[in-house]
């Protein structure tokens, strides 16, 4: 994913999860998985070559649903 705009997709997530969790080191592990989940899935969708942040936003209900649903 290296790819212009990841990094900030993926400093909006952990921004995110800061807020919500008060726990930077919490944050920043779950972020980071929420990203690369949403990568792989974007990954799927668009190929490696042309994905976009803009897709990997895109994929990150579907990563959200997923981790939801494996934690029961």
């Amino acid at each position: 994913m290296a790819k212009g705009g990841s990094g900030d997709v993926l400093t909006g997530i952990i921004t995110a999860l800061l807020a919500r969790l008060q726990d930077p080191f919490k944050a920043a592990i779950y972020g980071t998985h929420l990203h690369g989940l949403a990568g792989d899935f974007a990954q799927k969708k668009y190929g490696s070559e042309s994905m976009l942040a803009t897709d990997l936003i895109e994929s990150l209900p579907q990563a959200w649903k997923h981790i939801q649903s494996n934690q029961n």
